[in-house]
Protein backbone atom coordinates (compact mmCIF):
# COMPACT_ATOMS: atom_id res chain seq x y z
CA UNK A 1 0.00 0.00 0.00
CA UNK A 2 1.47 3.36 -1.03
CA UNK A 3 2.35 5.89 1.61
CA UNK A 4 0.24 9.06 1.72
CA UNK A 5 2.50 11.64 0.11
CA UNK A 6 0.47 14.46 1.58
CA UNK A 7 1.50 13.39 5.09
CA UNK A 8 5.26 12.75 5.31
CA UNK A 9 5.47 12.20 9.05
CA UNK A 10 3.51 11.50 12.22
CA UNK A 11 0.88 13.97 13.32
CA UNK A 12 1.55 16.11 16.39
CA UNK A 13 -0.39 15.00 19.46
CA UNK A 14 -1.43 16.76 22.66
CA UNK A 15 0.48 14.41 24.97
CA UNK A 16 2.02 10.96 25.24
CA UNK A 17 -1.27 9.44 26.38
CA UNK A 18 -2.75 10.28 22.98
CA UNK A 19 0.29 9.27 20.94
CA UNK A 20 -0.69 8.87 17.30
CA UNK A 21 0.31 6.04 15.01
CA UNK A 22 3.05 6.65 12.45
CA UNK A 23 1.89 8.50 9.36
CA UNK A 24 -1.49 9.36 10.86
CA UNK A 25 -3.12 12.07 8.79
CA UNK A 26 -3.17 15.45 10.50
CA UNK A 27 -6.51 16.89 11.55
CA UNK A 28 -7.44 19.10 8.58
CA UNK A 29 -10.06 21.80 9.23
CA UNK A 30 -11.53 19.76 12.08
CA UNK A 31 -12.39 16.87 9.76
CA UNK A 32 -10.39 14.28 11.74
CA UNK A 33 -10.97 15.07 15.42
CA UNK A 34 -9.67 12.84 18.19
CA UNK A 35 -12.60 12.21 20.54
CA UNK A 36 -11.96 13.18 24.18
CA UNK A 37 -12.09 10.62 26.96
CA UNK A 38 -15.62 11.56 28.12
CA UNK A 39 -17.10 11.07 24.65
CA UNK A 40 -15.19 7.82 24.19
CA UNK A 41 -16.61 6.60 27.50
CA UNK A 42 -20.19 7.39 26.45
CA UNK A 43 -19.70 5.61 23.14
CA UNK A 44 -18.22 2.59 24.92
CA UNK A 45 -21.39 2.28 27.03
CA UNK A 46 -23.42 1.68 23.86
CA UNK A 47 -21.05 -0.09 21.49
CA UNK A 48 -19.19 -3.37 21.53
CA UNK A 49 -15.43 -3.81 21.50
CA UNK A 50 -13.92 -6.07 18.86
CA UNK A 51 -10.40 -7.10 18.00
CA UNK A 52 -9.26 -6.09 14.53
CA UNK A 53 -6.41 -7.61 12.55
CA UNK A 54 -4.26 -6.20 9.77
CA UNK A 55 -6.16 -6.44 6.50
CA UNK A 56 -9.64 -6.56 8.06
CA UNK A 57 -12.07 -4.51 5.96
CA UNK A 58 -14.44 -2.43 8.10
CA UNK A 59 -16.10 -0.44 5.32
CA UNK A 60 -16.03 -1.49 1.69
CA UNK A 61 -16.13 0.92 -1.23
CA UNK A 62 -19.45 0.76 -3.10
CA UNK A 63 -21.42 -0.74 -0.20
CA UNK A 64 -23.65 0.95 2.34
CA UNK A 65 -22.12 1.30 5.77
CA UNK A 66 -24.37 0.46 8.70
CA UNK A 67 -21.76 0.52 11.47
CA UNK A 68 -19.98 3.41 13.17
CA UNK A 69 -16.39 2.49 14.12
CA UNK A 70 -14.09 4.19 16.61
CA UNK A 71 -10.42 3.21 16.69
CA UNK A 72 -9.36 2.19 20.23
CA UNK A 73 -5.89 0.95 19.33
CA UNK A 74 -3.95 0.23 16.17
CA UNK A 75 -4.72 2.16 12.99
CA UNK A 76 -7.14 2.14 10.06
CA UNK A 77 -6.29 3.24 6.51
CA UNK A 78 -8.82 4.91 4.22
CA UNK A 79 -8.12 3.70 0.69
CA UNK A 80 -9.61 4.36 -2.73
CA UNK A 81 -9.59 1.53 -5.27
CA UNK A 82 -8.55 -1.04 -2.67
CA UNK A 83 -7.06 -4.14 -4.26
CA UNK A 84 -6.88 -2.61 -7.75
CA UNK A 85 -3.90 -1.30 -9.74
CA UNK A 86 -5.18 2.22 -9.01
CA UNK A 87 -5.18 1.77 -5.23
CA UNK A 88 -4.58 5.09 -3.48
CA UNK A 89 -4.10 5.83 0.22
CA UNK A 90 -6.22 8.80 1.27
CA UNK A 91 -5.61 8.97 5.03
CA UNK A 92 -4.75 7.03 8.19
CA UNK A 93 -6.58 7.20 11.52
CA UNK A 94 -5.25 6.18 14.93
CA UNK A 95 -6.75 5.77 18.41
CA UNK A 96 -9.57 8.13 19.35
CA UNK A 97 -10.75 8.77 15.82
CA UNK A 98 -13.92 7.49 14.19
CA UNK A 99 -14.35 6.11 10.67
CA UNK A 100 -16.91 7.48 8.22
CA UNK A 101 -18.03 10.55 6.31
CA UNK A 102 -21.29 12.08 5.13
CA UNK A 103 -22.47 8.94 3.35
CA UNK A 104 -22.49 7.21 6.73
CA UNK A 105 -25.20 9.59 7.93
CA UNK A 106 -27.42 9.80 4.86
CA UNK A 107 -27.33 6.21 3.63
CA UNK A 108 -25.15 6.60 0.54
CA UNK A 109 -22.65 3.99 -0.51
CA UNK A 110 -19.07 4.37 0.71
CA UNK A 111 -16.60 6.13 -1.59
CA UNK A 112 -13.60 4.42 0.00
CA UNK A 113 -12.53 1.25 1.80
CA UNK A 114 -11.59 1.34 5.48
CA UNK A 115 -9.00 -1.39 6.09
CA UNK A 116 -7.11 -2.15 9.30
CA UNK A 117 -3.45 -1.18 8.91
CA UNK A 118 -2.07 -1.97 12.37
CA UNK A 119 -3.88 -4.57 14.51
CA UNK A 120 -5.67 -3.43 17.61
CA UNK A 121 -9.19 -2.91 18.85
CA UNK A 122 -12.22 -0.98 17.59
CA UNK A 123 -15.53 0.07 19.05
CA UNK A 124 -18.55 -0.73 16.87
CA UNK A 125 -21.99 0.92 17.13
CA UNK A 126 -25.00 0.38 14.93
CA UNK A 127 -26.40 3.49 13.28
CA UNK A 128 -29.50 3.25 15.47
CA UNK A 129 -27.29 3.20 18.57
CA UNK A 130 -25.35 6.21 17.33
CA UNK A 131 -28.53 8.16 16.49
CA UNK A 132 -29.95 7.41 19.91
CA UNK A 133 -26.75 8.57 21.59
CA UNK A 134 -26.37 11.86 19.71
CA UNK A 135 -30.04 12.65 20.38
CA UNK A 136 -29.07 12.86 24.05
CA UNK A 137 -25.58 14.30 23.52
CA UNK A 138 -25.72 17.30 21.19
CA UNK A 139 -22.01 18.05 21.65
CA UNK A 140 -21.02 14.63 20.32
CA UNK A 141 -23.57 14.92 17.53
CA UNK A 142 -22.10 18.25 16.45
CA UNK A 143 -18.56 16.84 16.45
CA UNK A 144 -19.62 13.92 14.26
CA UNK A 145 -21.62 16.13 11.91
CA UNK A 146 -18.87 18.71 11.45
CA UNK A 147 -16.28 16.03 10.80
CA UNK A 148 -18.48 14.22 8.27
CA UNK A 149 -19.21 17.45 6.38
CA UNK A 150 -15.50 18.28 6.29
CA UNK A 151 -14.54 14.80 5.13
CA UNK A 152 -17.02 14.93 2.25
CA UNK A 153 -15.55 18.25 1.13
CA UNK A 154 -12.04 16.79 1.25
CA UNK A 155 -13.11 13.69 -0.69
CA UNK A 156 -14.57 15.91 -3.40
CA UNK A 157 -11.38 17.98 -3.50
CA UNK A 158 -9.20 14.86 -3.76
CA UNK A 159 -11.05 13.59 -6.81
CA UNK A 160 -12.09 10.40 -5.05
CA UNK A 161 -15.18 8.42 -6.00
CA UNK A 162 -16.42 7.48 -9.45
CA UNK A 163 -15.04 8.75 -12.75
CA UNK A 164 -16.85 10.53 -15.56
CA UNK A 165 -15.18 10.19 -18.96
CA UNK A 166 -16.50 12.55 -21.59
CA UNK A 167 -15.82 15.48 -23.83
CA UNK A 168 -16.01 19.01 -22.52
CA UNK A 169 -18.13 19.72 -25.62
CA UNK A 170 -20.73 17.06 -24.78
CA UNK A 171 -24.04 18.26 -23.22
CA UNK A 172 -24.50 14.84 -21.58
CA UNK A 173 -21.03 15.07 -20.00
CA UNK A 174 -21.99 18.46 -18.64
CA UNK A 175 -25.31 17.06 -17.36
CA UNK A 176 -23.63 14.25 -15.43
CA UNK A 177 -20.95 16.55 -14.03
CA UNK A 178 -23.57 19.06 -12.91
CA UNK A 179 -25.69 16.38 -11.26
CA UNK A 180 -22.67 14.97 -9.41
CA UNK A 181 -21.45 18.41 -8.37
CA UNK A 182 -24.85 19.68 -7.24
CA UNK A 183 -25.38 16.52 -5.15
CA UNK A 184 -21.83 16.76 -3.75
CA UNK A 185 -20.94 13.26 -4.94
CA UNK A 186 -17.16 12.64 -4.92
CA UNK A 187 -16.03 12.09 -8.49
CA UNK A 188 -13.38 12.95 -11.02
CA UNK A 189 -13.92 14.17 -14.56
CA UNK A 190 -11.53 12.88 -17.23
CA UNK A 191 -11.70 15.09 -20.30
CA UNK A 192 -11.83 13.08 -23.50
CA UNK A 193 -10.27 16.00 -25.36
CA UNK A 194 -7.12 16.58 -23.31
CA UNK A 195 -6.54 13.81 -20.76
CA UNK A 196 -4.31 10.89 -21.86
CA UNK A 197 -5.90 8.74 -19.15
CA UNK A 198 -9.20 8.85 -21.06
CA UNK A 199 -7.79 6.93 -24.02
CA UNK A 200 -6.19 4.35 -21.74
CA UNK A 201 -9.47 3.74 -19.89
CA UNK A 202 -11.46 3.46 -23.12
CA UNK A 203 -9.05 0.77 -24.34
CA UNK A 204 -9.21 -1.07 -21.02
CA UNK A 205 -13.01 -1.26 -21.16
CA UNK A 206 -13.25 -1.75 -24.91
CA UNK A 207 -15.37 1.33 -25.43
CA UNK A 208 -15.22 3.79 -28.32
CA UNK A 209 -15.25 7.59 -27.92
CA UNK A 210 -18.67 7.72 -29.59
CA UNK A 211 -20.12 5.80 -26.61
CA UNK A 212 -19.10 8.44 -24.08
CA UNK A 213 -19.85 9.88 -21.61
CA UNK A 214 -19.10 6.95 -19.34
CA UNK A 215 -19.36 6.54 -15.59
CA UNK A 216 -16.79 4.12 -14.15
CA UNK A 217 -17.18 2.98 -10.56
CA UNK A 218 -14.56 0.83 -8.79
CA UNK A 219 -13.33 -0.54 -12.14
CA UNK A 220 -16.18 -3.05 -11.96
CA UNK A 221 -19.23 -1.01 -13.00
CA UNK A 222 -19.50 0.88 -16.27
CA UNK A 223 -22.53 2.96 -17.26
CA UNK A 224 -22.82 4.29 -20.80
CA UNK A 225 -24.37 7.77 -20.77
CA UNK A 226 -26.58 7.01 -17.76
CA UNK A 227 -29.57 9.11 -16.81
CA UNK A 228 -29.36 11.17 -13.64
CA UNK A 229 -31.67 8.68 -11.97
CA UNK A 230 -29.40 5.74 -12.87
CA UNK A 231 -26.39 7.52 -11.43
CA UNK A 232 -28.35 8.43 -8.31
CA UNK A 233 -29.34 4.83 -7.68
CA UNK A 234 -25.77 3.62 -8.17
CA UNK A 235 -24.55 6.08 -5.54
CA UNK A 236 -27.31 5.29 -3.07
CA UNK A 237 -29.31 8.53 -3.27
CA UNK A 238 -32.82 7.97 -1.89
CA UNK A 239 -35.49 7.08 -4.43
CA UNK A 240 -39.23 7.67 -4.41
CA UNK A 241 -41.27 5.58 -1.95
CA UNK A 242 -42.41 2.26 -3.37
CA UNK A 243 -46.00 2.17 -4.57
CA UNK A 244 -48.37 5.12 -4.45
CA UNK A 245 -47.42 6.56 -1.08
CA UNK A 246 -50.17 8.38 0.83
CA UNK A 247 -48.94 10.96 3.34
CA UNK A 248 -49.90 14.16 5.06
CA UNK A 249 -47.61 16.44 3.07
CA UNK A 250 -45.65 16.36 -0.16
CA UNK A 251 -43.07 19.13 -0.65
CA UNK A 252 -42.02 19.67 -4.27
CA UNK A 253 -38.55 21.21 -4.32
CA UNK A 254 -35.76 21.09 -1.75
CA UNK A 255 -34.20 24.54 -1.82
CA UNK A 256 -34.14 26.64 1.37
CA UNK A 257 -37.94 27.00 1.37
CA UNK A 258 -38.59 23.30 0.80
CA UNK A 259 -36.05 22.16 3.39
CA UNK A 260 -37.37 24.63 5.97
CA UNK A 261 -40.87 23.33 5.33
CA UNK A 262 -39.64 19.74 5.68
CA UNK A 263 -37.89 20.38 9.00
CA UNK A 264 -40.91 22.12 10.49
CA UNK A 265 -43.48 19.66 9.13
CA UNK A 266 -41.64 16.48 10.12
CA UNK A 267 -40.66 17.83 13.54
CA UNK A 268 -44.35 18.50 14.22
CA UNK A 269 -45.36 14.96 13.34
CA UNK A 270 -46.57 15.27 9.76
CA UNK A 271 -45.82 12.35 7.45
CA UNK A 272 -43.58 14.30 5.07
CA UNK A 273 -42.04 13.50 1.69
CA UNK A 274 -39.78 15.87 -0.27
CA UNK A 275 -39.07 15.43 -3.98
CA UNK A 276 -36.35 17.22 -5.95
CA UNK A 277 -35.65 17.22 -9.68
CA UNK A 278 -31.91 17.95 -9.56
CA UNK A 279 -30.25 18.38 -6.15
CA UNK A 280 -31.12 19.49 -2.65
CA UNK A 281 -30.42 23.12 -1.88
CA UNK A 282 -31.63 24.63 -5.13
CA UNK A 283 -29.65 27.54 -6.49
CA UNK A 284 -28.63 28.52 -2.96
CA UNK A 285 -26.49 25.38 -2.81
CA UNK A 286 -24.29 26.75 -5.60
CA UNK A 287 -23.42 29.91 -3.63
CA UNK A 288 -19.80 29.93 -2.49
CA UNK A 289 -20.62 32.00 0.59
CA UNK A 290 -23.86 33.38 2.05
CA UNK A 291 -22.95 36.18 4.43
CA UNK A 292 -26.29 37.84 5.21
CA UNK A 293 -28.03 34.82 6.74
CA UNK A 294 -28.96 35.27 10.39
CA UNK A 295 -26.81 33.21 12.75
CA UNK A 296 -23.77 32.88 10.47
CA UNK A 297 -21.65 36.00 11.11
CA UNK A 298 -18.68 34.63 9.16
CA UNK A 299 -20.90 33.31 6.38
CA UNK A 300 -21.65 29.77 5.27
CA UNK A 301 -21.37 28.09 1.89
CA UNK A 302 -24.59 27.07 0.19
CA UNK A 303 -23.40 23.46 0.10
CA UNK A 304 -22.79 23.28 3.86
CA UNK A 305 -26.10 25.00 4.62
CA UNK A 306 -27.84 22.44 2.42
CA UNK A 307 -26.13 19.42 3.99
CA UNK A 308 -27.05 20.61 7.46
CA UNK A 309 -30.65 21.21 6.47
CA UNK A 310 -30.94 17.81 4.77
CA UNK A 311 -29.61 16.03 7.86
CA UNK A 312 -31.91 18.09 10.06
CA UNK A 313 -34.93 17.09 7.96
CA UNK A 314 -33.80 13.47 8.15
CA UNK A 315 -33.48 13.84 11.90
CA UNK A 316 -37.24 14.26 12.17
CA UNK A 317 -38.12 11.56 9.66
CA UNK A 318 -38.74 13.49 6.43
CA UNK A 319 -38.05 11.46 3.26
CA UNK A 320 -36.11 13.25 0.50
CA UNK A 321 -36.00 11.71 -2.99
CA UNK A 322 -33.58 12.80 -5.75
CA UNK A 323 -34.02 13.02 -8.70
CA UNK A 324 -37.79 13.14 -9.08
CA UNK A 325 -39.17 15.61 -11.62
CA UNK A 326 -42.81 16.55 -11.01
CA UNK A 327 -44.89 16.57 -14.21
CA UNK A 328 -48.52 17.04 -13.14
CA UNK A 329 -50.74 17.96 -10.20
CA UNK A 330 -54.39 16.95 -9.87
CA UNK A 331 -57.01 16.71 -7.10
CA UNK A 332 -58.12 13.18 -6.35
CA UNK A 333 -60.62 11.96 -3.74
CA UNK A 334 -59.92 14.75 -1.28
CA UNK A 335 -56.17 14.43 -1.75
CA UNK A 336 -53.68 15.63 -4.35
CA UNK A 337 -51.77 13.36 -6.72
CA UNK A 338 -48.42 14.45 -8.15
CA UNK A 339 -47.18 12.49 -11.13
CA UNK A 340 -43.51 12.35 -12.10
CA UNK A 341 -41.63 12.21 -15.38
CA UNK A 342 -40.78 8.53 -14.85
CA UNK A 343 -44.45 7.58 -14.53
CA UNK A 344 -44.53 7.21 -10.73
CA UNK A 345 -46.98 9.02 -8.49
CA UNK A 346 -47.35 10.22 -4.89
CA UNK A 347 -50.62 11.19 -3.21
CA UNK A 348 -50.81 13.49 -0.20
CA UNK A 349 -53.42 15.41 1.77
CA UNK A 350 -51.56 18.69 1.22
CA UNK A 351 -48.83 20.07 -1.03
CA UNK A 352 -46.14 22.73 -0.61
CA UNK A 353 -44.68 23.99 -3.89
CA UNK A 354 -41.10 25.13 -3.35
CA UNK A 355 -39.59 24.62 -6.78
CA UNK A 356 -37.76 27.95 -6.73
CA UNK A 357 -36.69 29.66 -9.92
CA UNK A 358 -33.92 29.26 -12.47
CA UNK A 359 -31.69 31.97 -13.86
CA UNK A 360 -33.02 33.28 -17.14
CA UNK A 361 -31.15 32.08 -20.22
CA UNK A 362 -29.27 34.78 -22.03
CA UNK A 363 -30.79 35.23 -25.49
CA UNK A 364 -27.94 36.44 -27.70
CA UNK A 365 -26.52 35.06 -30.97
CA UNK A 366 -23.98 32.27 -30.64
CA UNK A 367 -24.70 31.39 -27.02
CA UNK A 368 -26.85 28.27 -27.38
CA UNK A 369 -24.09 26.05 -28.77
CA UNK A 370 -21.78 27.05 -25.90
CA UNK A 371 -24.19 26.43 -23.01
CA UNK A 372 -22.97 23.66 -20.78
CA UNK A 373 -19.38 23.91 -21.98
CA UNK A 374 -18.26 27.51 -21.45
CA UNK A 375 -21.53 29.35 -20.72
CA UNK A 376 -22.85 28.56 -17.25
CA UNK A 377 -25.82 29.45 -15.05
CA UNK A 378 -24.10 28.59 -11.77
CA UNK A 379 -20.59 29.04 -10.41
CA UNK A 380 -19.35 26.03 -8.48
CA UNK A 381 -15.83 24.76 -7.89
CA UNK A 382 -16.12 22.51 -10.93
CA UNK A 383 -16.60 25.42 -13.34
CA UNK A 384 -14.09 27.56 -11.48
CA UNK A 385 -11.33 24.96 -11.81
CA UNK A 386 -11.48 25.41 -15.59
CA UNK A 387 -10.84 29.16 -15.26
CA UNK A 388 -7.42 29.23 -13.66
CA UNK A 389 -5.57 30.72 -16.61
CA UNK A 390 -8.14 32.71 -18.58
CA UNK A 391 -10.34 35.76 -17.90
CA UNK A 392 -14.07 35.22 -17.45
CA UNK A 393 -17.18 37.40 -17.43
CA UNK A 394 -20.24 37.45 -15.18
CA UNK A 395 -23.53 38.93 -16.39
CA UNK A 396 -25.88 40.31 -13.75
CA UNK A 397 -26.18 42.91 -11.04
CA UNK A 398 -27.74 41.09 -8.09
CA UNK A 399 -26.39 39.28 -5.06
CA UNK A 400 -25.92 36.00 -6.92
CA UNK A 401 -23.77 37.73 -9.51
CA UNK A 402 -21.73 39.45 -6.79
CA UNK A 403 -21.12 36.20 -4.93
CA UNK A 404 -20.11 34.48 -8.17
CA UNK A 405 -17.67 37.26 -9.06
CA UNK A 406 -15.90 37.06 -5.72
CA UNK A 407 -15.74 33.28 -5.88
CA UNK A 408 -14.41 33.17 -9.44
CA UNK A 409 -11.84 35.86 -8.66
CA UNK A 410 -10.17 33.30 -6.42
CA UNK A 411 -9.43 31.23 -9.53
CA UNK A 412 -9.41 33.37 -12.69
CA UNK A 413 -6.80 36.09 -13.34
CA UNK A 414 -9.49 38.60 -14.39
CA UNK A 415 -13.25 38.71 -13.82
CA UNK A 416 -15.47 41.20 -15.67
CA UNK A 417 -18.85 42.02 -14.10
CA UNK A 418 -21.19 43.17 -16.86
CA UNK A 419 -24.08 45.24 -15.49
CA UNK A 420 -26.76 46.72 -17.73
CA UNK A 421 -27.80 49.35 -15.20
CA UNK A 422 -26.02 52.51 -14.03
CA UNK A 423 -24.94 51.16 -10.62
CA UNK A 424 -24.75 48.10 -8.38
CA UNK A 425 -26.84 49.65 -5.61
CA UNK A 426 -30.20 48.84 -7.20
CA UNK A 427 -30.04 45.04 -6.70
CA UNK A 428 -26.86 44.14 -4.78
CA UNK A 429 -26.30 44.26 -1.01
CA UNK A 430 -23.86 46.84 0.27
CA UNK A 431 -21.51 44.30 1.83
CA UNK A 432 -21.09 42.62 -1.55
CA UNK A 433 -20.65 45.88 -3.44
CA UNK A 434 -17.79 46.88 -1.14
CA UNK A 435 -15.99 43.57 -1.69
CA UNK A 436 -16.55 43.57 -5.45
CA UNK A 437 -15.30 47.13 -5.92
CA UNK A 438 -12.19 46.52 -3.82
CA UNK A 439 -11.11 43.24 -5.38
CA UNK A 440 -7.99 43.68 -7.53
CA UNK A 441 -9.03 41.00 -10.07
CA UNK A 442 -12.55 42.33 -10.63
CA UNK A 443 -13.49 44.97 -13.16
CA UNK A 444 -17.06 46.31 -13.12
CA UNK A 445 -18.49 47.51 -16.44
CA UNK A 446 -21.72 49.48 -15.93
CA UNK A 447 -24.20 50.39 -18.69
CA UNK A 448 -22.89 47.28 -20.46
CA UNK A 449 -24.88 44.58 -22.22
CA UNK A 450 -23.74 41.36 -23.90
CA UNK A 451 -24.81 41.19 -27.56
CA UNK A 452 -23.03 38.11 -28.95
CA UNK A 453 -21.00 35.06 -27.90
CA UNK A 454 -18.07 34.25 -30.16
CA UNK A 455 -16.54 30.80 -30.54
CA UNK A 456 -17.24 27.44 -32.10
CA UNK A 457 -16.73 24.70 -29.54
CA UNK A 458 -15.58 26.95 -26.70
CA UNK A 459 -16.13 30.60 -25.91
CA UNK A 460 -13.41 32.84 -27.29
CA UNK A 461 -14.90 36.28 -26.63
CA UNK A 462 -18.14 38.16 -26.01
CA UNK A 463 -19.29 41.27 -27.81
CA UNK A 464 -20.59 43.98 -25.47
CA UNK A 465 -22.14 47.39 -26.05
CA UNK A 466 -21.80 50.46 -23.81
CA UNK A 467 -25.25 52.07 -23.80
CA UNK A 468 -23.83 55.47 -22.90
CA UNK A 469 -21.59 55.72 -25.97
CA UNK A 470 -23.01 53.07 -28.29
CA UNK A 471 -19.53 51.56 -28.61
CA UNK A 472 -19.26 47.83 -29.40
CA UNK A 473 -16.13 45.89 -28.45
CA UNK A 474 -14.89 42.37 -27.84
CA UNK A 475 -13.91 41.04 -24.41
CA UNK A 476 -11.54 38.09 -24.67
CA UNK A 477 -13.03 35.72 -22.08
CA UNK A 478 -13.11 31.93 -22.01
CA UNK A 479 -16.19 31.45 -19.82
CA UNK A 480 -19.42 33.35 -19.28
CA UNK A 481 -21.53 33.07 -16.11
CA UNK A 482 -25.11 34.33 -16.34
CA UNK A 483 -27.20 35.54 -13.37
CA UNK A 484 -29.87 37.68 -15.02
CA UNK A 485 -33.14 37.35 -13.17
CA UNK A 486 -35.12 34.24 -12.46
CA UNK A 487 -37.84 32.23 -14.17
CA UNK A 488 -40.05 29.75 -12.31
CA UNK A 489 -40.28 26.13 -13.35
CA UNK A 490 -44.08 26.03 -13.35
CA UNK A 491 -45.00 24.81 -16.83
CA UNK A 492 -46.37 21.62 -15.29
CA UNK A 493 -48.72 23.70 -13.10
CA UNK A 494 -50.21 25.97 -15.77
CA UNK A 495 -53.41 23.93 -16.12
CA UNK A 496 -53.76 23.19 -12.40
CA UNK A 497 -53.66 26.51 -10.54
CA UNK A 498 -53.39 30.28 -11.01
CA UNK A 499 -50.07 31.82 -12.08
CA UNK A 500 -49.11 35.43 -12.64
CA UNK A 501 -48.02 36.84 -16.00
CA UNK A 502 -44.43 35.65 -15.48
CA UNK A 503 -45.41 32.15 -14.37
CA UNK A 504 -44.96 32.57 -10.60
CA UNK A 505 -47.60 30.99 -8.36
CA UNK A 506 -50.32 33.30 -7.02
CA UNK A 507 -51.23 32.96 -3.35
CA UNK A 508 -53.59 34.52 -0.81
CA UNK A 509 -56.11 37.12 -1.94
CA UNK A 510 -54.71 37.20 -5.49
CA UNK A 511 -55.13 33.45 -5.83
CA UNK A 512 -58.64 33.58 -4.39
CA UNK A 513 -59.62 36.20 -6.97
CA UNK A 514 -58.52 33.82 -9.75
CA UNK A 515 -60.16 30.72 -8.28
CA UNK A 516 -63.21 28.87 -9.52
CA UNK A 517 -66.34 30.83 -8.51
CA UNK A 518 -67.79 29.61 -5.24
CA UNK A 519 -64.71 27.53 -4.32
CA UNK A 520 -63.82 29.34 -1.14
CA UNK A 521 -67.44 29.76 -0.05
CA UNK A 522 -67.68 25.97 -0.20
CA UNK A 523 -64.63 25.80 2.06
CA UNK A 524 -66.26 28.12 4.57
CA UNK A 525 -63.16 30.30 4.72
CA UNK A 526 -60.89 32.58 2.72
CA UNK A 527 -57.69 31.52 0.97
CA UNK A 528 -54.81 31.43 3.46
CA UNK A 529 -51.80 33.72 3.02
CA UNK A 530 -49.49 31.23 1.24
CA UNK A 531 -52.30 29.08 -0.20
CA UNK A 532 -52.75 28.82 -3.96
CA UNK A 533 -55.97 28.73 -5.96
CA UNK A 534 -56.31 25.07 -4.89
CA UNK A 535 -57.23 24.58 -1.22
CA UNK A 536 -54.48 22.66 0.55
CA UNK A 537 -51.81 23.50 -2.02
CA UNK A 538 -49.33 26.11 -0.77
CA UNK A 539 -46.36 27.92 -2.30
CA UNK A 540 -43.19 29.13 -0.56
CA UNK A 541 -39.94 30.75 -1.59
CA UNK A 542 -38.89 32.01 -5.01
CA UNK A 543 -41.69 30.24 -6.90
CA UNK A 544 -44.34 32.31 -5.10
CA UNK A 545 -45.46 35.48 -6.83
CA UNK A 546 -44.24 38.55 -4.96
CA UNK A 547 -41.71 36.73 -2.78
CA UNK A 548 -38.41 38.30 -1.76
CA UNK A 549 -35.65 36.43 -3.59
CA UNK A 550 -33.35 35.86 -0.60
CA UNK A 551 -32.32 32.71 1.27
CA UNK A 552 -33.53 33.99 4.64
CA UNK A 553 -36.92 34.94 3.19
CA UNK A 554 -37.30 31.53 1.57
CA UNK A 555 -36.50 29.80 4.86
CA UNK A 556 -39.11 31.93 6.66
CA UNK A 557 -41.75 31.26 4.02
CA UNK A 558 -41.09 27.56 4.11
CA UNK A 559 -41.50 27.46 7.87
CA UNK A 560 -44.62 29.64 7.79
CA UNK A 561 -46.25 27.48 5.12
CA UNK A 562 -46.42 24.60 7.61
CA UNK A 563 -48.45 26.79 9.97
CA UNK A 564 -51.01 27.15 7.19
CA UNK A 565 -50.80 23.43 6.33
CA UNK A 566 -51.81 22.66 9.91
CA UNK A 567 -54.72 25.09 9.66
CA UNK A 568 -55.86 23.47 6.42
CA UNK A 569 -55.55 19.92 7.76
CA UNK A 570 -57.45 20.99 10.85
CA UNK A 571 -60.39 21.67 8.53
CA UNK A 572 -59.89 18.44 6.60
CA UNK A 573 -61.00 15.06 7.84
CA UNK A 574 -58.52 12.22 7.47
CA UNK A 575 -59.61 9.03 5.70
CA UNK A 576 -62.37 7.42 7.76
CA UNK A 577 -63.98 10.73 8.63
CA UNK A 578 -61.97 11.59 11.73
CA UNK A 579 -59.48 14.35 12.26
CA UNK A 580 -55.92 13.10 12.00
CA UNK A 581 -54.40 15.23 14.76
CA UNK A 582 -52.48 14.85 16.89
CA UNK A 583 -50.11 12.70 14.82
CA UNK A 584 -47.66 10.26 16.26
CA UNK A 585 -44.22 11.73 15.74
CA UNK A 586 -42.06 9.52 13.49
CA UNK A 587 -38.91 7.92 14.78
CA UNK A 588 -36.11 10.47 14.79
CA UNK A 589 -32.78 9.80 13.11
CA UNK A 590 -31.19 12.60 15.05
CA UNK A 591 -27.99 14.41 14.12
CA UNK A 592 -28.50 17.97 15.24
CA UNK A 593 -30.36 17.17 18.47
Amino acid sequence: MARDETRPGPAPVPDEAEESVPFETADIYGAYPRLPDDQMARLAQHGRRRAVHAGDVLIREGERCETFYVVLSGSVAIVEGYGTPDERLLRVHGPGRFIGELGLLNGQVAFYTAVVRDPGEALALSMDQLRDLVTRDSVLGDVVLRACLGRRALLVGQGAGFRIIGSRYSPDTRRLREFAARNRLPHRWIDLETDEEAEELLRRFGVGPEETPLVIWRDTTLLRNPSNAELARLMGLPSLPAGNHHGDLLIVGSGPAGLAAAVNAASEGLDTTVVEAMASGGQAATSSRIENLLGFPSGISGAELTERAVLQADKFGARISVPAEAARLEPRDGHYAVGFADGSEITARSIVLATGARYRRLQVPGIERLEGTSVHYSATVYEAQQCRTDPVAVVGGGNSAGQAVLFLAGYAPQVYLLVRGPSLEAHMSRYLIDQVERHPRVRVLLHTETTEALGDKVLEAVTVVDHRTGEHRHLAVRALFVFTGAEPHTEWLSDALALDARGFVLTGAEAQACSVPGLWQSQGRDCLTSETSLPGVFAAGDVRSGSVKRVASAVGEGAMSIHFVHRYLGHTAAPGGTDSFPHTRPRESAWLG
